[in-house]
Formats: structure tokens, C-alpha cells, sequence
């Protein structure tokens, strides 16, 4: 992976059809995604429950791109191997699922994956301060995590903080949680760069009808962009 600020759009695949992802993945890659956004959750650090290891093994021949996999899991480290095995590029982990972020982020690094780390709508900016060495990516959450389809809540102070704080290092912003064409221009003029977005990628279309994941991929890009129809 190499490194640029330029606008990256990841689908969210909690919001494709559930059994069809090779498929779903195939589809929203031919359609512009720029990412495949992988959302794993415990049922425990989040109250639901979504994919393991093994799925996210069984996904990776379909990515092309960038995977890029989102733990809301605690605690975090004994998996870091495994999804590495499964083939993550991006591995992030929260700040709040443990008391030990900065081994968690050696470790991911050490296992030959990006490291990111992600935070709660209800953690400041500050946290990371003394991580950014650290990590490749920070993962602002603009809703509470654990589901798809939740309203956004604007955190565009905190990733205006984050931009300052970032400076010239290497460190995406990436923006998790109703990022549509509405807010995408918010979040990306305060200084995000990769934006996740479920239902507003999958709304609509099917992989029979993939031209609609494109058309939605393209509004959210270009309202990032600052284009407008």
C-alpha cells in the first residue's frame, strides 16, 4: 500500500448481502470502491455480532484492493495473528477495548499489516497523541459502533484536531459510520481521506444491478470532491 491523501471510498460489506460476499466484493470493486471495508464485532466491545477469522480468510481472494478490517472486538491481541493469516492490509483496533494500545499497534505492525486505530464518538482527539508514530490510519467512528445505517453525529472538530496533530506524517483519517453524499464533503474539508459508507454504497443495487453501486460510489466521491450535479 502505498501512501496518498487522495479521496478513498470503502464500502462497508456489513451492508451487502449476507449470501452472496464474493460476489458483493467482485461487484463493488468493478463499481470504483477504492477499499473493502470489513467490520468485525464481538457482541461484547459492541452489542452485535459479525464475522471471524475465517470469514474474513474466505473474503480475501475476492478483494483486488486494499482490505481493510475494523475489530470492535475486546479484547484485541490475541487475534492479531489470525486476521493477519486471514489477510488483512489494514488491521485497526479501538483505543477503548483495552489498557494497552501501543503494544496492540506494535503488534499489528509487526505482523506485516497498517495499523490503525479507531475512536468512539465520546474519545477525544488527544488520545492519540503519543500513538501517532505508531499508526497509519485513525479511525473516526461518527456513530456509536455496532451497526450499519446509524445517523452521523459531527465530529468534524475532532478530525480538524487530528489533522493539526497528524502534520506531514503518513496517517489516513478515515471516517466510519452515515457518511453519504450529505456529509462526505463535512468530514473530508475537515481533513478525512477514506470513508466508509455501508448502506449509501449497497442502497439500491445488487450484484444483478451493479451500476447502482457505482452511481452511489461516484455521488459520495464527488460530493467529497466537491462536485456537485
Amino acid at each position: 500500500m502505498s501512501f496518498d491523501r487522495s479521496i478513498k471510498i470503502a464500502p462497508s460489506i456489513l451492508s451487502a448481502d449476507f449470501a452472496n460476499f464474493g460476489q458483493e466484493i467482485q461487484a463493488i470493486e468493478s463499481q470504483g470502491a477504492d477499499w473493502v471495508h470489513i467490520d468485525v464485532m464481538d457482541g461484547h466491545f459492541v452489542p452485535n455480532l459479525t464475522f471471524g477469522p475465517m470469514a474474513v480468510k474466505a473474503f480475501r481472494p475476492h478483494v483486488k484492493t486494499v482490505m481493510d478490517v475494523h475489530l470492535m472486538i475486546a479484547p484485541v491481541d490475541p487475534y492479531i495473528d489470525a486476521y493477519a493469516e486471514a489477510g488483512a492490509d489494514v488491521l485497526t483496533a479501538h483505543i477503548e477495548a483495552g489498557p494497552h494500545i501501543h503494544r496492540t499497534l506494535q503488534a499489528i505492525r509487526a505482523a506485516d499489516m497498517k495499523a490503525g486505530v479507531a475512536l468512539n464518538p465520546g474519545t477525544p482527539a488527544e488520545a492519540v497523541a503519543h500513538l501517532l508514530d505508531l499508526t497509519d490510519l485513525i479511525c473516526v467512528m461518527t456513530v456509536n459502533p455496532g451497526f450499519g445505517g446509524q445517523k452521523f453525529i459531527d465530529m468534524t472538530s475532532k478530525i480538524r484536531s487530528l489533522r493539526s496533530m497528524i502534520g506531514d506524517r503518513p496517517v489516513h483519517i478515515e471516517i466510519d459510520g452515515g457518511v453519504d453524499p450529505s456529509t462526505a464533503p463535512l468530514v473530508v474539508e475537515a481533513g478525512a481521506d477514506v470513508l466508509v459508507a455501508g448502506s449509501a454504497v449497497f442502497k439500491g443495487g445488487s450484484v444483478n444491478d451493479p451500476d447502482v453501486y457505482g452511481a452511489n460510489i461516484s455521488n459520495i466521491r464527488d460530493a467529497a470532491n466537491g462536485v456537485w450535479a
